[in-house]
Formats: C-alpha cells, structure tokens, sequence
C-alpha cells in the first residue's frame, strides 16, 4: 500500500513537471542581425592617386576628408569655366576644398592623352589611376555604335593610363550594372590593353560620405528624381600583366619616372 502512494506521488509529480510551462517557450525570439557587407575601398591613404574624369568633385573630397588620402591629383576633361557653369555650387565648393587641403585640381584633361600632359608627368608614378563611370556622353542613340565610342575611349584611357602607372600600380574603373555598360566588355578590352583582372566588386556610393554621381551634361534643374549614386555598380580593378598584386601604400618600393622600366607581361 506504501508503494503504490508512493508511485501515485510520483505519477502526480512527473504529470505537473510536465504540464508546467517552459520559460524557454516564453521568451522572445532572438532577432537575428544581418550583416552588412563591408565596402572594398581600392586605393590606401598614403597612395598616390590620380583621378580622372571627375565631374562635380564630390568623389576627390570624399576620399581627402574621409579616407584620409593625402596625394591626390584630381582631373576633368571640361575647362574650368564650362566645370563651374555645368555643376554649380557645389563645384567651387569641393574645388575650393581640395586646395585648401593642398590637394591638386586640373581641368581640361583628356583621359585618352595622360602621356601628353605635362602636369601629370611630373614626380613619382601613380600608384591608383581611377576612372569612374566614364563614358563618352550622348553623341548617338544608336546603341552599337553608343557602345562602340565607349569602348574605344576604354581602351585609348588603359593605353594612356599604363604609362602613368606604377610598376605593382591598379587601374580602378566602376561602371553601371546591365546593358549598356555590360556590352562594353571591359574585361576583354582590358586584357587585350596588356591589362589582367585582379578582382571586381560592388561599388558602395555610401563609402563615400557626400558623394553624387554627376551628369555629364550637368546638374539638372531642380535636383530632378535621378540617381546614379542609387543604382547597382560595379568596380574593376586592373593590373599590368605579369605584376604580382601589390598590398599598395607607399611601404612598397617605389621609382621614380626616369628609372621605371615597368612592361611586364604585355
């Protein structure tokens, strides 16, 4: 009789162990946190970085006052006067900036005849030469033949680009995602420029705090609902053929102009 109570006792207390509620059913859900995928920056603080086709600037200033760079030479293919007229105010504004951080602004710069230019020839290579979102502007609305002007100032820029370069020095050119950028090939076109792929990745506008894409035509007026900044791109970065990828930074060897002879791999 003794064992059965006992039993029952147990029964009882395994049932009400099992009825009781679970704190763990109870507590919230823990939120998962997504991360955020960090943006690649292609350049390092104390390179020597050379920009071309710069529009309104934003990208020069963005790079001195928050990535710290500190040798920059920025440039644009429009004279000064056309610069200011097409990208007024901010312009002035991020021109005045970057001279006021001794930092170099030239106008009037063909990104197809670098060799040429007797400013950028002087000193030390460049060890970054960045070309963003080039393009040709509205000279037809045929599309093959849209594609095929860009294509050949792509090519005539990495030709240019190559002597301006440092030995273990990157070529960086971002570009809009899907057609008609996609149909440009550049890929190809750099490898056929004695050019190899290092790698490729998303271009994160938000990595540059105060940056905005600039029309090639110019500001639109009243701001207008177009964003470049906003949409997907892609940034490539290129090497002479033959070159071993650099950690970059002035930490690597470096050589002046007149003792370079740096064509590897062509």
């Amino acid at each position: 009789m003794a064992k059965q109570k006992k039993r029952r006792s147990a029964v009882k207390s395994s049932q009400t162990q099992h009825s009781k509620p679970s704190d763990e059913a109870h507590r919230p859900a823990k939120s998962v946190k997504v991360k955020k995928p960090q943006p690649t920056i292609p350049f390092h603080a104390e390179d020597r970085i050379l920009l071309i086709g710069e529009g309104d600037f934003s990208f020069a200033k963005a790079i001195v006052e928050h990535h710290g760079c500190c040798d920059v030479i920025a440039t644009c293919f429009d004279s000064k006067e056309v610069l200011l007229e097409k990208y007024q105010p901010q312009a002035e504004e991020h021109i005045q900036y970057l001279e006021d951080e001794g930092q170099t602004v030239l106008y009037g710069v063909d990104a197809t005849k670098l060799s040429a230019n007797k400013a950028l020839n002087k000193g030390e290579l460049y060890d970054r030469v960045l070309f963003n979102f080039p393009h040709v502007g509205g000279k037809t609305k045929d599309v093959n033949r849209q594609v095929r002007f860009n294509q050949e100032l792509l090519v005539k820029f990495f030709a240019a680009a190559m002597t301006l370069l440092a030995t273990s020095g990157t070529i960086v050119v971002t570009l809009f995602e899907g057609e008609p950028y996609t149909l440009w090939n550049i890929r190809d076109l750099a490898r056929h420029s004695g050019l190899k792929v290092h790698r490729s990745f998303k271009f994160m506008a938000e990595a540059y705090p105060g940056y905005s894409h600039s029309r090639t035509l110019g500001n639109i007026e009243g701001g207008g609902g177009w964003k470049g900044e906003d949409r997907d791109a892609r940034t490539y970065v290129f090497q002479k053929k033959g070159v071993q990828p650099s950690s970059g930074g002035r930490g690597a060897k470096k050589r002046k102009r007149d003792g370079d002879s740096s064509d590897e791999g062509g």
